[in-house]
């Protein structure tokens, strides 16, 4: 059987990549805007590729964007020849000298390049299907993987406003809190704020921890209590969860009903109204969330940089930093160490650029884990590079019961009563600090809701259902 149809050429729009190319050859911020949506791969004729990759390289690097510097990088590159030299960049501008439209354009490009993918992984399912094994199950299962990297590859989503997921369980319209300066943005733990004098502007926090010792929930935290308590616009950057789960996170700890009850439903009419106030409460806050699985610092500053310009931005959050990536490749552990140097650098140079703190959390190594106690310290950030060196503040964060049970804690403090078992006590501890003290704070960690809280005086919390065993 012979398909005519696969030896068309596949969709493409060489005036929509010219379009874009001029653009960036014209206009410095152009890249900004188009960095989330194209890749390089994207462009069908290879030399706009080219070009493309030259003129994110400059941006990565916070050089100019102009004909002059993308010539350069192409020469130095020893592709400017293939290109068409100066003369192909000359052609372009004089075609469509202007960055009017540059994103409708990228999104041509990217919609063709989609299409080419899909024809790629259609073909690749025909020569399975030609080829006959035995196990048809494995035609089918290689059949979804194909697609699934494609729809995989397509990592732009935009941010989703917190009010829009929460939707689901209360129907009501959201208005945005008007935005205004914050001098410094507080973390909501009275003892923390206390000791660090809040988030300070262009500061870059690092929030370092072992796998479930509640990264997550004590940034949602965060963004929660700035959201509000300060009416702050937060940008928050998911590379693990997806934003419902992230919404309904909140909502449990803000509600008190965990999120197994959320989820299965059968609540009593105490916890239903409890639901519609926090979706109410939350649903006002400005936590916008990203949730692309494989984002890169590129992606990351554009979207930040377009939000800040459309709603302001007071916090920003990147949960976690170890799964993201740089726009470069990087083979070996070696390389890997500089990769997270290189994202830790652009992150703080996205603090100060912006004039906002920036959260990332981080992942710890298992060296803890060999020793007693298990308290985290600078040298255990995984990867580390120079995450400490451009830090401003390092957190980390550390819950004893999670390594040592009561009875093995009560051995080996005889002394001490059984109810100074620190069940439910998270230690927040501040590891370097440049501009203020170091130390330790404690947290009260509500294992059911994952929900970290000040220390309150007993029965002062009596309305929210007793504490137990994660569910």
């Amino acid at each position: 059987m012979t398909l005519p149809f696969l030896e068309r050429l596949p969709p493409h729009d060489v005036e929509a990549e010219e379009a874009v190319i001029a653009a960036l050859l014209v206009d410095p911020e152009a890249i900004s805007k188009v960095s989330s949506i194209l890749k390089s791969p994207d462009f069908f004729r290879e030399k706009n590729g080219w070009i493309y990759e030259a003129a994110n390289e400059l941006w990565e690097r916070d050089e100019s964007i102009n004909q002059i510097t993308i010539a350069h990088e192409l020469d130095r590159r020893e592709r400017l020849e293939e290109v068409g030299g100066q003369s192909y960049l000359g052609d372009i501008i004089r075609q469509l000298p202007t960055s009017v439209g540059v994103e409708f354009y990228a999104q041509i490009v990217k919609r063709d390049s989609t299409y080419r993918g899909l024809i790629n992984a259609a073909t690749g399912i025909l020569q399975l299907a030609y080829e006959a094994p035995a196990d048809i199950e494995s035609v089918f299962s290689r059949s979804e993987e194909l697609l699934q990297r494609l729809r995989g590859g397509e990592n732009f989503r935009d941010f989703v406003h917190i009010g829009q997921i929460l939707q689901a369980y209360l129907d009501e319209d959201v208005e945005a809190a008007e935005r205004r300066e914050l001098a410094a943005v507080e973390a909501g733990f009275s003892d923390l704020d206390h000791l660090l004098g809040g988030l300070k502007r262009e500061d870059l926090i690092i929030v370092g921890a072992r796998p479930s010792v509640g990264k997550s929930s004590f940034a949602l935290g965060i963004a929660r209590n700035a959201a509000i308590n300060q009416g702050a616009n937060v940008a928050f950057f998911s590379l693990e969860m997806s934003a419902e789960q992230l919404a309904v996170r909140l909502l449990a700890a803000e509600s008190g009903v965990d999120s197994t009850r959320l989820r299965l439903g059968g609540q009593t009419e105490l916890e239903e109204r409890r639901i519609i106030r926090a979706t109410g409460e939350l649903a006002g806050a400005n936590i916008w969330f990203d949730d692309s699985p494989t984002l890169t610092v590129a992606e990351l500053r554009s979207k930040v940089r377009r939000l800040a310009s459309s709603h302001g931005v007071d916090l920003v959050v990147v949960d976690y930093l170890q799964l993201m990536q740089s726009d470069t490749s990087w083979n070996g552990r070696e390389n890997r160490v500089q990769e997270i140097s290189y994202i830790s650098r652009t992150l703080k140079g996205l603090a100060r650029e912006l004039n906002v703190p920036v959260i990332a959390l981080a992942q710890l190594s298992r060296a803890i884990e060999q020793r007693h106690p298990r308290i985290p310290m600078l040298s255990d950030l995984r990867d580390s590079g120079s995450i400490e060196q451009d830090a401003d503040v390092v957190i980390f964060l550390s819950r004893e019961e999670l390594y040592t049970s009561r009875e093995q804690w009560m051995a080996e403090h005889p002394e001490m009563p059984e109810t100074a078992y620190p069940q439910g006590v998270a230690q927040v501890i501040v590891a370097k600090h440049r501009n203020g003290p170091t130390g330790t704070v404690d947290l009260r960690f509500r294992q059911r809701l994952a929900k970290f809280e000040d220390w309150v005086l007993q029965g002062e919390d009596e309305d929210l259902p007793p504490e137990g065993i994660d569910q």
